[in-house]
Order: structure tokens, then sequence, then C-alpha cells
């Protein structure tokens, strides 16, 4: 008996042992996280239209479930349904439910974005609503539910197509500089699009902008038998940008107008929103120089300016993000985000310019506006009033203006509101969550129960351990958020190389309490082969309030180093740090950073791998460029300081520049620049570029680009 007993002891010891053996591979590392090891999540999950229904699609059905009761869990729509209605209509079937694209008009009409277009369809009367077809050649595809059309580009027009597939040209310049419909300044300041419909259906607002007076920039296509010059327009900072307008296009008239009157034509037009009743588009007016910008309110039928609302100047910059939010029950008021006060918040206006009120305060920033409850009496946001690397859900009492926090665990949430304002459908994963999916009551900030908790998809693999922690700034007195993985068998008296994976530049932040704390399984990849991987969010990142992010005015590179080092000086009163083995590795703004780090202190860093690195700030696009260093002629001193190009003689360590040879954002002629001044300087660099890719590599060949990375530090750094 007790040989049996210490045989299955035995057995049962060996799979405990051997359960987190499992060592990634470099594929693992690079596509893996987001296959077979993301975890398990509620596909398509969305509210029913106006009910406080939700649904989402299990087993190739779509599944309705009642977020009170949970007991009218009933299949709405199978695949198999699905295939013989598009079949009908005349639409490619598809191979499994495309739960990523489909969303609810109303409770019982559905809409599909399919490859091939839009599909419309009525499940309680069991008829086709709409069946539009895209265009082969279109692009910037913009649905409009009141009317059932689609707006959108082919080359640089606009056109729009009907429900009956009749298609009308909105634009047709045939100069290849003037483009309509499409982003401006560069997708700078919120701009994601180009299209903007009025809320009933009757307009389109639409971006039209003149490049012609834009510097073109060479790019060359390698792929052609003779290689190709294919140049696009890049406007270098200091240099002459480009000139945007809006137009607006009548749906019944077949008829367009331009805005008239504008006061810079270099000017920014951003924060594009109408107002219900269609009379009038809000707009945010930005100067070149950045800091001032204007609401202005634009008459829809002269787009004549009807009012300035209000104005916003800032010594530094200013940034709008966010267009204008109008209320439902009373619309002649509109919420807007503003940093004015020293961190995002939101403020209530009406119509004619007057602050009503001041909705949020606090050190703490709104990150994103979720909606109201059905008779607006409450507001719902996301905010990080708990923690800057946190994200929770908060209801606000318009009337008496106490705020409420719905969400319960510690963690980042992404949440659903129903209509009613009554649940929420709640996702979160922190370090210690995968993934949790949550229907939560709202008036109690109850969980009413849990849809999927999922399981963590590396329990058989030998995982470093992850912490999150603070350490003060370069200034002494802010707090600063890192990460730091521990090797996979880490032996605390041992010393191990430890490389710091950087960023550290606006809109982006490294640190949060999420899963794998928003990490990249190439760092634990990196951890099992030996090393510490740390990363700091210095002074100049993402979320912390304009002060915490405008440190970096005029002078790039400069207080963000200083809070690396700190980040340094922390890594060196850990016993385990070899301090002779520190290396740095980042991609773009963190490729400068990477490169600023080696040159300014050859004797802490040992290897360095940069990619798509800035260089030379001069060499930068206008719109970021200028926000955060102004112009070259307006601060020379502050380009010549952040000009690497002028420190490759303290290059002591090896280091490794990577770049796309394509890159449209950070162009190539960075690199190349600092590639000659090293030549001219007889001072060594290693180099690779990618053919054919741009600002970072993406697909397959990224295996190629993080194998090449590793290769790098483990042949010098270990």
């Amino acid at each position: 008996m007790r040989i049996l007993f210490l045989i299955l002891f035995l057995i049962f010891y060996c799979k405990q042992d051997f359960a987190q053996d499992k060592i990634f591979t470099i594929q693992d590392a690079v596509v893996g996280q987001w296959r077979q090891y993301y975890p398990k999540q509620v596909n398509g999950l969305k509210w029913k239209g106006a009910s406080d229904f939700f649904t989402y699609v299990e087993n190739n059905e779509l599944i309705s479930e009642d977020a009170k009761t949970g007991k009218k869990k009933k299949t709405i729509l199978s695949l198999e349904k699905l295939n013989e209605i598009l079949k009908e209509n005349k639409i490619e079937s598809m191979s499994y439910f495309p739960y990523y694209s489909y969303n609810w008009q109303s409770e019982n009409i559905i809409k599909f974005s399919l490859p091939n277009g839009i599909f419309i369809y009525d499940l309680e009367n069991k008829n086709t609503i709409a069946n539009i077809s895209y265009d082969k050649k279109g692009k910037n595809f913009d649905f409009c539910g009141e009317n059932n059309k689609i707006a959108y580009t082919i080359d640089n027009n606009l056109l729009m197509v009907d429900e009956k597939n009749e298609i009308t040209s909105i634009t047709s310049e045939r100069g290849e500089n003037i483009i309509s419909g499409q982003t401006t300044a560069r997708s700078e300041f919120g701009i994601e699009k180009g299209i903007f419909w009025s809320p009933k259906g009757n307009y389109i607002a639409f971006y039209q902008k003149n490049e012609n007076m834009v510097s073109d920039y060479p790019i060359v296509n390698v792929d052609e038998r003779v290689a190709k010059l294919e140049n696009i327009k890049y406007p270098m900072a200091g240099m002459k940008s480009e000139e945007t307008n809006l137009g607006i296009f009548d749906c019944n008239k077949k008829q367009s107008l331009f805005l008239s009157g504008r006061e810079e034509k270099e000017s920014y037009l951003t924060n594009i929103a109408w107002t219900p009743d269609e009379k009038f588009i809000l707009i945010a007016v930005l100067n070149r120089k950045q800091n001032h910008m204007k609401l202005q309110k634009y008459n829809v039928k002269t787009l004549k300016i009807e009012k300035t609302l209000f104005e916003e100047k800032n010594e530094k910059y200013v940034e709008p993000m966010h267009p204008a939010i109008f209320l439902e029950t009373k619309p002649n008021q509109f919420l807007w985000q503003t940093r004015k006060d020293g961190y995002n918040h939101i403020y209530l206006y009406d119509l004619e310019g007057n602050l009503i009120k001041q909705l949020t305060k606090g050190k703490w920033e709104v990150t994103n506006i979720l909606g109201f409850d059905k008779e607006e009496k409450y507001l719902f946001f996301q905010a990080t009033k708990e923690s800057p690397i946190e994200r929770h859900l908060y209801k606000l009492d318009m009337k008496k203006g106490n705020i409420k926090k719905i969400t319960i665990e510690k963690g980042t949430h992404k949440t659903q509101i129903s209509k009613s304002g009554k649940f929420v459908l709640d996702t979160y994963s922190n370090t210690k969550v995968p993934n949790s999916v949550n229907i939560l009551n709202v008036k109690k900030s109850k969980l009413i129960r849990n849809i999927l908790k999922a399981k963590d998809p590396y329990t058989e693999h030998k995982m470093g351990e992850m912490s999150i922690g603070t350490i003060k700034a370069a200034d002494g007195k802010t707090d600063l958020y890192y990460r730091l993985v521990k090797p996979a068998d880490f032996d605390p008296n041992k010393k191990y190389p430890t490389i710091v994976y950087v960023y550290g530049g606006p809109h982006a932040q490294m640190i949060n309490n999420s899963w794998l704390g928003d990490i990249s399984l190439w760092q634990f990849y990196m951890a099992q082969k030996g090393y510490i991987m740390f990363t700091l969010d210095n002074r100049g990142s993402y979320n912390r309030g304009l002060e915490f992010e405008n440190v970096i005015h005029r002078q790039l590179g400069v207080n963000e180093v200083a809070d690396q080092m700190k980040g340094i000086d922390f890594l060196k009163t850990l016993e385990y740090v070899d301090e002779e083995k520190i290396g740095v590795h980042g991609w773009s703004y963190g490729g400068f950073m990477t490169t600023s780090l080696m040159l300014h202190y050859p004797e802490t860093f040992k290897v360095g791998v940069a990619g798509g690195p800035v260089i030379d700030w001069k060499y930068y696009e206008i719109m970021y460029g200028e926000r955060y260093m102004d112009t070259p002629d307006e601060n020379p001193e502050g380009y010549k300081k952040a000009n690497l190009k002028n420190y490759v003689k303290n290059l002591e360590g090896r280091l490794l520049i990577i770049h796309g040879a394509i890159d449209p954002t950070v162009v190539w002629q960075h690199s190349l620049t600092f590639v000659r001044e090293c030549v001219k300087n007889n001072v060594l660099l290693d180099y690779f570029p990618y053919p054919r890719h741009e600002h970072n590599v993406r697909g397959m060949d990224r295996i190629h680009l993080m194998k090449k990375i590793t290769q790098y530090f483990d042949d010098f750094l270990k």
C-alpha cells in the first residue's frame, strides 16, 4: 500500500513539476499572444437595441439573454439560417457567424457589415431592409442608419450609395492633391475619419484638403523590375502645411457648400459635431501654432460663422481631442472635454457658448464618455479616478453632481451601458485575472452574475514574476509607475542582464493594471531566456494630466531621459541586477529614447536596439512636431539639443538601428542621416532595414524582426 501511495505521489508531483516547464518559441512570443494564448472572450457582446437584453455569439449562433434574469437565453439567429437569408439575397455565404461586424439598429433590426457591403434584416418580420454593395475600389466607408446610405471614397473623391445601389458623386476633383472625405492633419487632434453624417441623414460634412503646397517625399518601391518612385506628401516641421476646408453636401439638393471666412488656411479644423436639429455644425478651429483654439458655430445653410462659442489658450499648446456631445432632452446643451484645468474633464455648455457648469473635477483624467441613461439624469464615463493605471466606470448625477463608481474589481474595465441605464456589461482584466465578463446593476453598483471567467492560458509555462510599483521622477516629487519582470528561473543570488523597454512619448501609457500588466509576450519570452525586463512611464507619457505631459515642451528628450535614469538608479539598488549588462529597446518615440540613452549615458547602456527612431525633429511632421517643439526657427536651441546626430561620437556600446524602408511616419531619412554621421565620425553602428515595411514590421515578418532583436541582445548583452 505504501509503495502504491509513493508511486501515485511521484506521478502527481512530476505532473505538477512539469506543468510549468513549457518554454515559448519566438513564434509563440510574437503571434501566440493573440492566438492560442489569448484569454477566452465573449464574442460579439452587445446590447440588443434599446432593450435590456444583450446578445453574443456562441458556437456560430447569435444568443439573446435577459440582463436581469438570464432566464430567457435563446438562439435568435444561427449561421445556417443567416446563410439561407444571405443566399436569398444573392450574398456569398459565411464560414462562421460574423460576430465582429454585426450591430443592432433597433431591438429587432440587425445590420451586418460584410466584405462586399451592408446587409440589414428585420428578424421580427423576417424581411430584408437593405442590401447595399460596396464598390471594390472604395475606402473610408461611413454608414448612416437614418437613411441606409453609405458615403465612401474612391481615390481622392467622395461618393454616396443608397439602398437601391444608386451612386451619387459628391466631388469630382481631377487633381491628385485635392482630397475629399479622408482624414486630415495626419490624424492628430482626435481626427479618425473624414466623413460626418448629420443626425437625420440629410447632410454629409466632409474634409477637403489641398496638398499642392506640401513637399513631395520620395518612397521607393523596390518590388518593381526597375525600382519605382512613389511620392507621398509629408509636411515637415516649419515648412508649408496642407490647407483644409470643410464641405457640406445636401443629400436632397445634391449640392455642396464650403466654409467661408476662414482666418488662417493652415489652421486645423477638428472635432466636427452636428447640432441635433442639423441647423449648425460645431468645429474646434486650432491655429497652426496650436496654442489657441476657438469652438465655432457655423450655419449649415450658408456655412458662414454664426458665433465663436468660446476660446482656449495655453502658452505651450492646446490639443482638442473630443467633439461636442449633445443632450437629447436638452438639444441646446452639449458636453465638452478639455484639459484647461490641468486634467481632462467634462463641461456642460449651451449653444450660445455659456458655461452651465463643470461636471467633473480633480487630479485625474476622464478617458471616455459612454453616454446617458434614457432620461439623461445620469452621465456615464470612464476615468482614472481610482488610479492612473486603472480604468473604471462612473455615474454622474447631472443635477446634484454626485459621482459614483459602478465597476467593482480592481483593474482595467471596458463597459457597455444599456439604453435604460440600468445595467452594465463589464469586461475587465487585471494582473491576476485574464478576462472576466460580468453584468452589473447600476443603481446598486452590484454584481448580478458572471458570464465568463477566463482561465490563465499560461499555467503550463515558465513565466517570470511580474510586478508593478512606483519610484520618484527626476523632479523628486512625481510618482512614476514601473513594471518589472524577473527571469523565469529567478535566483536572488545571481546577477542578471536587464533590458529596459521604453516608449516615453505622449499619447502612450505602457503600465496598466491589466492582464500581463499590458506587456507583450516577447518580454516574458526574454525572461525565460534569463533577462530582467523593465519599463517605466516617464513624464511626458499619457493619462497623467497636462503638466505631467507638457514638461517635454520645446525640449524633447530632456526630462524623459532624466526620468528613465531614475529608473536605472532604482535597478541598481536591486542586488540581482548586473549593472554591467543593461540594454535598452524601443520603437518610434521609443527609438528616439533608446538612441538618446545610448548616446547620453554610454557608461550605463551596453546594448541598444532602436526601431524607427526619430533622430532629428526637423524631419518630423508639422502637426505632432510643432505641438511639442514649435518650429525650428522658433526653437533652434531645442532642435539642436534634440538632434541625435550631434552626439554620435559618444556611442560606445553596441547599437542596432532598424527602420522600415517605406516608413511614412518617421521617414527613412532620420536613421540614414544618423548612419552617415556615424561614418563621417568613424563610429561603428549596426543597421538593418526592412524593405517594403512602413513604420513597424507587421504580419508574419514580425517574427523575423523579434528574432533579430532577440539575437542581438543574446550576442552582446548576455
